[in-house]
């Protein structure tokens, strides 16, 4: 198998940390491939991927494009326990991962970013973190299945990209189990690295918590 990776992208993050825990990492060739929302579509991920996204598992099957497909198939033997509330946490944390993204592409408009679009960003991301902080105890509760790996992944995107924002100090109980989680071998191992020297300066001081939200 091959697959269209990049040590940046979150969503391919989540097809890492799957291919470590189900012990298929050695199956699959890696091809660095970059894409961004402003710029012309790859060519090669293209042909294999009509949307222009990664991450796209090519098998002798076919190819299969979006995280949660590649992660089910990778996981076909139920390494990972899902269920409906794994993958309502997997379809929040993909959600936010989205807005994420979608801020920082708007935020590097040249005429300057839209506050009706960035202001409700603002809001969401606030949204699902309180609410995150609610499901800490069920988090935790929980085995680590799918709905954690794209947890690790958003919030690894917020550290990433968002690195000021100082979530832990608001959520300390999603951070305490955010915390056993960064403990894990495959969570180690896929760590979020910027190969491109990315302009985090984009996103300082944008995003932040209020005290009453904890």
């Amino acid at each position: 198998m091959k697959l269209h990776w990049s040590p940046r992208s979150p969503f391919v993050r989540k097809v890492m940390i799957t291919l470590h825990e189900t012990g298929r990492l050695g199956d699959v060739e890696l091809m660095r491939n970059v894409v961004a929302a402003h710029l012309p579509p790859n060519p090669a991920v293209l042909a294999d991927n009509p949307l222009g996204k990664i991450p796209a598992l090519i098998t002798d099957a076919g190819v299969l494009f979006d995280s949660r497909v590649i992660c089910a198939y990778l996981d076909r033997d139920g390494v990972l326990p899902d269920g409906p509330q794994a993958q309502t946490w997997a379809a929040l944390a993909d959600g936010a991962t989205d807005i994420l993204l979608a801020w920082r592409t708007e935020l590097a408009r040249p005429t300057g970013p839209w506050a009706a679009i960035t202001g409700s960003y603002l809001t969401k991301i606030r949204a699902v973190m309180a609410h995150l902080e609610t499901e800490a105890d069920a988090l935790a509760d929980a085995p680590f299945g799918p709905g954690h790996v794209a947890l690790v992944c958003f919030l690894g995107q917020l550290d990433f990209r968002w690195p000021d924002c100082g979530w832990r100090d608001h959520f300390p109980q999603l951070a305490g189990v955010a915390a056993d989680w960064a403990a894990r071998p495959s969570v180690t191992a896929t760590a979020v690295v910027d190969d491109s020297a990315g302009d985090n300066a984009l996103t300082a001081g944008i995003l932040t918590f209020e005290k009453e939200t904890t």
